[in-house]
């Protein structure tokens, strides 16, 4: 197996315009309002950022190429996506922000040429944005999405979509949602579910309350949707009946990984605060910096990015072959989920008082890494998963003809 550990010029550079435009024109918006979205005009501002965005050259780096981006593949993302991250508001202001970029992704995989024209160059152009919609409440899809509980019917030649959907990121202000809804079988089957595409705008379709929950940086927040017979035509099938589910795992891998990048930017902007920090603080006759039990939490910080940039090398390398990267994108994603919070954490100590106030980003940092552990599948479901297929490929093996 050859790994590429450099990236292009072409590549470098574009990493370097990404820092640019985070801190100068990003930074100072996010630090303006605590990192709150909403407070800073949610849809609004992040439509001025991206203007920006564009005229730096940083925009859409992951989209294709016919549709306005600059058709990275996975490992090339890795760096470019991470800088972006730098700033809480740096993914939507380069729109590569969750759901979008996911979402774009599976539409260039999966979709039509017409649902391409209908629904990707929008969202690749930063001109609508759009939501994912498969989790429920119980006993509903969750972590096991075979649990599917939202219907479509046929009916009359269309498609009739009923189920409640909640936890959905960036359901406010959606112009289209992607639905995952069962089309045979019952729930806890595998198998049976089919994607579609569905206009905000479609009859029966409301969007309800927002979840409260700790992160406040994502645009449209989280949100219960309601499907009550909502009806839409073949053309709205993405891919084939009865496929979603293999689709969905055509987003999800890739959409961890693109996740861990940028949040691991986040996490190095926490870093870099405290180790600002602890070289200028003075206690006990030295800078905190010189202090060894600083020491020790600067070198696991740095551990810990370095030991996640290196998983996200394997798992990224995967993905460009053409594998599903299952185990690579679980561990990946674990290990990364949990050290990008001991980061930040760490950081939040580093800086004592100041990390748990606004005036250093820390604190903020912390309330926004914390639920990824939970989000894109939660840790125990991911080590569930690992050890699931490695204890079944030995038994496979055992029970093998001996040659």
């Amino acid at each position: 197996m050859a790994v590429e550990l450099s990236y292009s010029p072409d590549v470098t550079a574009l990493v370097e315009k990404t820092r640019a435009f985070i801190e100068d024109v990003v930074l100072p918006v996010e630090d303006r309002y605590g990192g709150d979205i909403a407070a800073a005009g949610g849809d609004a501002v992040i439509r001025e950022l991206q203007a920006a965005a564009r005229q730096a050259g940083v925009f859409a780096p992951h989209a294709p190429v016919e549709y306005g981006g600059l058709g990275l593949n996975m490992s090339d993302r890795a760096p470019v996506f991470e800088a972006a991250g730098y700033s809480l508001f740096g993914p939507a202001a380069v729109n590569i922000a969750a759901p979008d970029e996911g979402n774009v992704h599976l539409l260039a995989e999966v979709a039509s040429a017409e649902q391409k024209a209908r629904y990707l160059a929008p969202l690749a152009a930063g001109d609508v944005r759009s939501a994912f919609a498969m989790t429920e409440p119980a006993p509903g899809a969750g972590s096991d999405p075979a649990a599917l509980t939202t219907k479509a019917e046929r009916r009359s030649g269309d498609w009739y979509i009923t189920g409640r959907k909640w936890y959905i990121t960036g359901a406010d202000g959606a112009a289209f949602f992607i639905a995952m809804a069962r089309t045979s079988g019952e729930p806890g089957q595998r198998g049976g579910a089919t994607m579609f595409l569905v206009p905000a705008d479609a009859a029966g379709l409301t969007v309800g309350r927002h979840l409260q929950t700790l992160d406040r940086s994502m645009v449209g927040g989280h949100c219960e949707v309601l499907f009550d017979d909502v009806r839409v035509a073949d053309d709205a099938v993405l891919g084939e009946v009865d496929r979603g589910f293999e689709y969905a795992q055509v987003r999800l891998g890739p959409a961890r990984m693109t996740h861990v990048m940028r949040w691991l930017g986040a996490a190095r902007r926490g870093h870099d605060t405290a180790l600002a920090h602890v070289v200028e603080r003075q206690a006990f006759g030295s800078t905190l910096g010189e202090l060894g039990m600083i020491q020790n939490m600067v070198a696991d910080n740095e551990i810990d990015i370095a030991a996640t940039r290196a998983l996200l090398v394997r798992a990224c390398w995967e993905l460009d072959q053409g594998s599903a990267a299952g185990d690579a994108t679980s561990i990946a994603k674990t290990f990364a989920a949990e050290a990008i919070f001991r980061i930040v954490d760490r950081s939040v100590q580093m800086c004592g008082a100041l990390g748990v106030t606004e005036e250093l980003p820390p604190a903020r940092l912390s309330r926004e890494v914390r639920p990824f552990r939970v989000y894109d599948g939660p840790s125990e479901v991911h080590r569930w998963a690992i050890a699931k297929r490695r204890v079944g490929a030995v038994r496979r093996a055992l029970k093998a003809p001996q040659q």
